[in-house]
């Protein structure tokens, strides 16, 4: 690999170049196997990888398998911090319908679960049961939805917004 013994700023962006010549590919692979394949979050991530080489190219080893040691365990490490993130996230309400589900092969936590949510939406207003109903039960596009309603696509989305913070403050309260 290049480097520049001063330190330059071409020198840099030399042994950048090299790193990324050298290794993104084996970096790229060890991310999409620990994404399950998702190329675009695999990318997403070799391309964090490579940026913090280079805000730390002097910690990067020059020799090539140091280097390469070093960019996968940076690799991991975003993939795991990105697991953590999501897991701190609070969880994202999707409205099920179980109606569907016949009584004799519900459990006793499907239909504690079924009864919650029906208990949250009756709370909402009617207004807000048919929004979420549209968006979430049929499946329109929140567009679909407000040339329906005669409204504009950023109230659909507004209301939507606070409909679902209804229901959730509802399941919880439940």
């Amino acid at each position: 690999m290049l480097w520049a013994p001063d330190g330059s700023p071409a020198g840099l962006a030399e042994r950048m170049t090299a790193l990324h010549a050298d290794h993104a590919r084996a970096v790229l692979r060890l991310l999409l196997l620990l994404t399950r394949q998702q190329r675009h979050t695999a990318e997403d991530l070799l391309q964090e990888t490579m940026l913090r080489a280079w805000r730390h190219l002097d910690a990067v080893p020059a020799e090539p398998e140091a280097a390469r040691r070093w960019l996968l365990t940076v690799a991991r490490r975003l993939v795991i911090d990105g697991v953590r993130r999501r897991r701190g996230r609070p969880t994202e309400i999707q409205l099920v319908d179980m109606t569907w589900i016949p009584a004799g092969d519900d459990t006793t936590g499907t239909a504690l679960a079924s009864y919650a949510v029906r208990r949250a939406l009756r709370r909402l207003s009617p207004a807000q049961r048919s929004l979420l109903s549209e968006v979430f039960l049929v499946g329109r596009s929140p567009e679909e939805v407000a040339g329906r309603l005669g409204v504009p696509i950023g109230t659909v989305k507004s209301r939507t917004h606070h409909a679902l913070r209804a229901l959730r403050t509802g399941l919880k309260a439940a």
